[in-house]
């Protein structure tokens, strides 16, 4: 049976890794993430989808092992996730509202201008084969631009790209996981270059925008306080 002090601090722990303020908004980037991948399917499933694969494109191998990173980014979101969101409110608010606005251009362009690519014949029974036949029957050849596991992976890096509060090591770390995710959707065949290049601009656009929405949200709110 667990006592009062080993129950205060595991609460304690939660509340640190998942603050209150921030647990209704990651599960809102949770349900927007989905709504915007499943409803752009649902309403451009039937559309004319174009393929902007080029040249370079084909020249980037199926690397069959990198399915590991592919599906293990979900891993890194969680902890990018949990870690951005725990440092405080403000910049919570901000790192979210950074990733909401590019869900909303994604869901737009999935729907204007839907896209696909082209998948390579799986040849091999063996554990890496299987894996990226698994990853193919789950998920359609669409929403590739701009890339979500992209501009994800991106966000959870430059979320703590400029903050020397955070250690050196871990900001590299969190650097070298987008990196390979980038990597992994060309080599899986999932993304081309075009989707990449996008969600990482996207990315840096919109938590630019966010600072400054959060910025003057603050400046506002402070007028008010002191107006009161």
């Amino acid at each position: 049976m667990l006592s009062r002090d080993s129950i205060s601090q595991t609460g304690q722990f939660f509340n640190r890794i998942l603050p209150k303020y921030s647990r209704i908004p990651l599960l809102f980037t949770v349900v927007l993430n989905f709504s915007v991948y499943w409803g752009a399917r649902a309403i451009a499933g039937g559309f004319i989808h174009h393929n902007i694969e080029t040249s370079l494109d084909d020249m980037i191998p199926v690397v069959y092992p990198t399915v590991v990173i592919y599906f293990g980014c979900y891993i890194f979101w969680i902890i990018g996730y949990l870690y951005n969101a725990a440092m405080d409110k403000r910049h919570c608010y901000r790192f979210l509202m950074a990733d909401w606005l590019a869900k909303a251009v994604c869901f737009i362009c999935y729907v204007v201008y839907p896209t696909t690519n082209t998948r390579p014949e799986i040849v091999g029974s063996d554990i890496w084969a299987q894996l990226m036949r698994f990853l193919y029957s789950m998920d359609a050849a669409d929403n590739l631009f701009p890339s979500i596991h992209c501009l994800v992976s991106w966000l959870c890096y430059i979320g703590i790209r400029g903050n020397k509060k955070v250690p050196q090591w871990i900001r590299t770390t969190f650097c070298i996981c987008a990196i390979a995710v980038f990597i992994s959707t060309l080599t899986t065949k999932q993304h081309v270059i075009y989707d990449v290049v996008a969600g990482v601009a996207l990315m840096e656009v919109t938590y630019r925008v966010s600072k400054l929405i959060v910025k003057k949200a603050v400046k506002k709110g402070k007028s008010n306080t002191e107006e009161a």
